[in-house]
């Protein structure tokens, strides 16, 4: 029968140090004379919530140290655990002598050694060390283990220290190294060499990025790239910072290649920070030096870079906003002061109670300059302010009708440079009045599901008096389920659909027991007029807007889907998009379509049709699979693809990818880019090897 002793033969020694108590079991306990404790079989100590388990322990009082006879086993708190066949330690378990001895962190790197030493609870020396997180089968060589004369972990900086050490694969040494700092497993953040990565590209050429991460204290650090290869050199840098009030990002690069006289760079920044108050400031900058760079390098696939800074404020009945930003194109066919690249607006808006009604007031304002030194639209300036009133009281009819009626006024101060066709200065009134009538009926099943059908009748009517202004903001009209129903369905305030006009639809949910999902909604707008401000494209040109169908399905099975579509009385397509999901605990899977008629008045001369897939398969416990590309169908030709490997087990992740870039255009040739990276789970800061074991097979 096991033995519980409460060890106050050890605590004399211990109590001015430590506060704690050591509890000891054992087989069998027995007390030599007034100095030393005997315990035998099956031992278990715990100080400290540090547990020791041998076959022996001997504590000699005079020497005030324990003799433990293994095999040993030694977890701290840290989760850190310590095996060996003897040892000599203090009644702390903090200072002493292991032999035969192996440390496990984080139970993933081993460290054997022929003997550990500990020191102050903190250090532990190892000598004559193998380390290693891979699997060792039949006494055979681990794929990969670093050998080192002298081994000390820093237990309270998470540290490996290697002296005199060799890395090897498969027992073949490939690399020494004098000396090594590395972090222990168990170490969130720290200064040092990242995963290099190596890149091969048609345009770069062969090369290796290897980011060094420099931590500048708990809340901000620095990552430092150089890239090297035979057509650049480059350096990459990614600055993050966290603040009590937000936080702040700035990456970059500077080159010199030979794809360009001139060094290359770029620079995107973002930030939000609380002012207090609900007061936000958020930022994000973006710049390059010229419209290829950003693609060659794979830095971003974007067409037009917008910078801009807004301050806004946000409560349940009012909202301020205030905004500045600044464009700049990438595009072939555009120009920096004709976009036009500087913009700015003002938006403030309030809610009260009225006549048993909410009405919403406010004011707004914005800026359009173009730097260009034309007229029209190539040099058009335009400013407007203006005030809005509106007023909207909700409805509950006989039957379960459900309604609301609208009335709204608004009034706009325009100011034009620069284009003759316009008025220098001119005022604007637009009335609106309008109410919306909804027969929600509700019904449900004996499968716990429950169904909605919800038919809607929209109407409208406003005017517009006075001038009609330049259109800069509401030039990409289009018809779908969240503007149906509008009151106007242009996006910004220089264009307002006048006349009258009455949206009719019909809404069809069900909701399922096992968190399934699913809508369609199907209507279209009918106006006493056409309105020539909407584009042919746009789904809403004519007296009668084309049909829209839009739908959307959420599957417990991880499937997702949402499209939607227009479709004119003569059956033809005029747009369309889709997307379909699918995701379980193995495959990611997201593949798109969209399809856009041809339109001059929206610069597309070509139509739009094209899919995208993005998907990522786990194939087993050791490989993933990831995949995507970009077709355009209109030109039947691929556009983008890319393929990605990765293997990994206990020990090791190999990460291999490719991709290609079919588009060109006068600044951009198609590329072909590789990229290989190989990691040593074990020693990565902040990750933790959870590949498969690679197994012994006999």
């Amino acid at each position: 029968m096991r033995f519980l002793f409460t060890c106050l033969f050890l605590l004399s020694p211990l109590a001015a140090a430590a506060q704690g108590v050591a509890t000891l079991v054992a087989d069998s306990v027995s007390i030599e004379g007034d100095d030393r404790l005997i315990a035998n079989g099956n031992i278990e100590v715990f100080y400290d919530d540090t547990r020791l388990s041998a076959a022996s322990i001997i504590y000699d009082r005079t020497g005030d140290q324990l003799i433990i006879e293994g095999p040993i086993y030694i977890q701290t708190v840290d989760g850190e655990i310590i095996t060996a066949d003897r040892a000599t330690l203090d009644p702390k378990l903090e200072n002493g002598m292991l032999r035969g001895a192996r440390l496990v962190l984080d139970q993933q790197l081993q460290l054997a050694a022929n003997q550990i030493d500990r020191v102050e609870g903190r250090y532990s020396q190892l000598n004559r060390v193998v380390a290693s997180s891979c699997s060792v089968c039949n006494g055979g060589p681990a794929l990969w283990d670093i050998r080192a004369e002298r081994v000390v972990h820093d237990q309270d900086a998470q540290q490996l220290y290697f002296e005199n050490a060799t890395f090897r694969v498969r027992g073949l040494p490939v690399m020494w190294l004098p000396y090594a700092r590395l972090p222990d497993p168990t170490l969130d953040r720290s200064t040092g060499l990242l995963i290099p990565d190596f890149r091969n590209s048609d345009l770069l050429g062969f090369g290796i990025k290897v980011p060094y991460f420099i931590t500048l204290g708990e809340h901000r650090d620095l990552t430092l790239t150089p890239y090297l290869s035979s057509e650049t050199t480059t350096l990459e840098a990614s600055y993050r910072e966290a603040f009590l009030s937000g936080d702040l990002n700035i990456e970059g690069a500077l080159s010199q290649d030979t794809l360009d006289e001139d060094r290359r760079s770029y620079l995107f920044a973002d930030g939000e920070f609380d002012l207090g108050g609900g007061t936000v400031l958020s930022f994000d900058i973006k710049t390059v030096s010229d419209t290829a760079y950003l693609t060659e390098y794979g830095y971003a696939d974007l067409d037009r870079l917008e910078s801009s800074v807004t301050l806004e404020n946000i409560t349940a009945d009012r909202l301020f906003r205030a905004r500045f930003s600044f464009f700049e194109t990438l595009r072939d066919d555009e120009e920096n002061a004709t976009l036009p690249p500087i913009v700015a607006d003002l938006r403030y808006e309030k809610r009260d109670e009225l006549l048993g009604g909410d009405v919403t007031y406010g004011f707004s304002g914005d800026v359009v300059i173009r730097t260009g030194t034309g007229t029209g639209d190539d040099g058009r300036d335009v400013g407007r302010i203006g005030s809005f009133g509106s007023w909207t009281r909700d409805l509950n009819l006989p039957a379960g009708l459900q309604g609301d009626v609208t009335g709204a006024l608004r009034a706009d101060q325009y100011f034009i440079k620069d284009d003759s066709a316009y008025a220098s200065s001119f005022t604007r009134l637009v009335p609106t009045i309008g109410a919306t009538f909804s027969w929600p009926l509700i019904a449900g099943s004996t499968t716990g599901a429950s169904h909605m059908l919800t038919p809607t009748l929209a109407v409208a009517w406003s005017d517009a008096y006075g001038d009609t202004p330049p259109n800069e903001d509401s030039t990409r009209a289009e018809l779908d389920q969240s503007n149906l129903f509008d009151l106007s369905r242009f996006p910004g305030d220089d264009r307002v659909e006048t006349g009258t006009r009455a949206a009719l639809g019909v809404t069809y949910t069900r909701q399922g027991a096992a968190s399934s999902f699913s809508s369609l909604t199907f209507g279209r707008v009918v106006r006493s007029s056409s309105d020539d401000d909407f584009s042919a494209s746009s789904g809403l040109a004519g007296k009668a807007s084309d049909w829209l169908l839009a739908g959307q399905i959420t599957s417990p099975q991880g499937v997702h889907f949402d499209g939607r579509v227009l479709v004119s009385d003569a059956l033809e397509t005029t747009r369309g998009a889709g997307r379909l999901g699918w995701r379980t605990d193995t495959v990611t899977l997201d593949a798109a379509y969209i399809w856009q008629a041809a339109d001059a008045t929206e610069s597309r001369p070509d139509a739009v049709s094209e899919w995208t897939l993005d998907t990522a398969v786990q194939l087993n416990d050791a490989f993933k699979l990831s995949a995507d590309a970009r077709y355009d169908i209109a030109a039947d030709s691929p556009a983008t693809a890319g393929l990605g490997v990765e293997w990994r087990n206990e020990c090791v992740t190999v990460d291999l990818s490719v991709s290609r870039r079919f588009t060109s255009s006068d600044t951009i040739d198609p590329s072909t880019d590789y990229g290989l990276s190989v990691s040593l789970n074990g020693f990565s800061a902040g990750r933790s090897a959870q590949g498969p074991s690679a197994g012994c097979q006999k």
